[in-house]
């Protein structure tokens, strides 16, 4: 047989056939799912990578790459911070003091926490923190407070706000709150409601006297480092046993290994679309097989071998599938690329920590899409494939 015969029995095999209007309608319900499958996947991987990126990005921000905390009182002082400033002149650090307070404005009240810290050397480590103060003067007793508590509160540049810390002090036969009046001297915009309402931010003496701190004594000490997984481990071989250094991952590891268990699933469930579609191919195949039985056994018969037929059905279900496979992915970047030029669609801000739709696809997963769905194509076009080599010539012929 011609070398060229299996290329020509493809073309002839893909063809509209008035007479079997079914098998045609069948490969084309398979290629739009498969199509349809790759899209999906694509645009829901990148919004996964998108908002696990993005959220990732504002936890750092607020929750610090790597923070130093006491093991008992006083640890973490003035002597320390000098200490790790000289031996990690790459690290920026900021010493903190902390409290959980409720802030009160006419009938409203909202818990949270109100950080004493020095605004030169916070504004080194918070890229959110340091936009709010460029243009403000902070002195004794005034605070920096989140956009979404400003707005709750409706409070405006210079007013007052009430803090009940929840630390209390003995007066008498009984106990009394610490209150204190801040004003208000700035706002910061964090991109994340739950942030933006619940910390406050001070200086480093205003909430030392609060407490009752020592000035050369912290809370903790707050550093900014681009590889703090690298870091992590220098630190915790320089700092003494009385102290701690500890990672933003470590307190929000179940967040994340929740977001990946999503991701895993969504792809999961989607690769499913795309494994339905396949369905449509194994079954176009076997109707082509049927249809086609008599001119396959004329076709052996003349001399064409079995893996030829077999090539012949296993490149039409590869046609089916890397068309569509091709197709998704125009589709699918395409809409990755509106989505993310056009503001299509509007997140809630208080919800979302952003109120574009953040799309980011990995190689990976654009690797696992493209390879996941090219398997099951093939899979799904090898057993068609192979029946139809195993055509019985005599018994075809005999009956036609």
């Amino acid at each position: 047989m011609s070398k060229n015969i299996v290329p020509y029995l493809v073309k002839r095999f893909l063809r509209f056939d008035k007479d079997q209007p079914f098998i045609f309608l069948s490969a084309l319900l398979a290629f739009l799912g498969i199509t349809l499958g790759v899209m999906v996947l694509l645009v829901a991987m990148a919004l996964m990578n998108g908002f696990d990126k993005e959220f990732k990005n504002k936890l750092t921000i607020m929750n610090y790459p790597l923070t130093v905390l006491p093991k008992f009182y006083g640890a973490t002082d003035e002597n320390l911070l000098l200490d790790l400033e000289s031996n990690f002149p790459n690290l920026n650090f900021s010493p903190f003091v902390e409290s959980s307070v409720m802030t009160r404005s006419g009938n409203i009240i909202e818990g949270g926490y109100i950080f004493g810290i020095n605004f030169e050397d916070e504004a080194k480590v918070n890229s959110v923190l340091k936009k709010a103060i460029d243009k403000s003067d902070i002195g004794k007793f005034d605070v920096i407070i989140g956009k979404s508590l400003k707005e709750e509160l409706s409070l405006f540049k210079d007013d007052k706000l009430m803090y009940i810390f929840t630390d209390v002090e003995p007066g008498g036969f009984s106990v009394t709150p610490k209150l204190k009046r801040f004003k208000v001297k700035g706002f910061f915009d964090s991109g994340l409601s739950a942030y933006d309402k619940a910390y406050s931010y001070t200086t480093l003496e205003s909430l030392q006297v609060m407490m009752h701190i020592p000035s050369n004594q912290y809370d903790g000490i707050h550093i900014f480092s681009p590889n703090p997984e690298e870091d992590i481990a220098k630190l915790k071989e320089f700092l003494p046993k009385n102290v701690i250094v500890k990672g933003w991952w470590e307190d929000n590891l179940n967040f994340f290994a929740a977001l990946e268990l999503e991701k895993t699933s969504l792809f999961i469930v989607l690769m499913l679309i795309i494994l339905i579609a396949s369905i449509n191919i194994i079954s176009s195949l076997l109707m082509t097989v049927m249809n086609r039985r008599s001119e396959i056994a004329l076709l052996l018969s003349l001399g064409a071998t079995p893996s030829e037929i077999k090539k012949v059905f296993l490149y039409l279900g590869m046609v089916i599938g890397i068309s569509g496979i091709l197709a998704g992915v125009v589709f699918g970047m395409g809409g990755i690329w509106i989505l993310s030029t056009f503001d299509i669609v509007s997140l809630p801000k208080d919800v979302y920590p952003t109120t574009t739709l953040p799309l980011d696809l990995s190689v990976k997963d654009f690797t696992l899409i493209v390879v996941g769905a090219f398997t099951i194509v093939i899979a799904s076009a090898y057993y068609p494939a192979k029946k139809a080599s195993e055509v019985d010539i005599l018994t075809v012929l005999r009956n036609e």
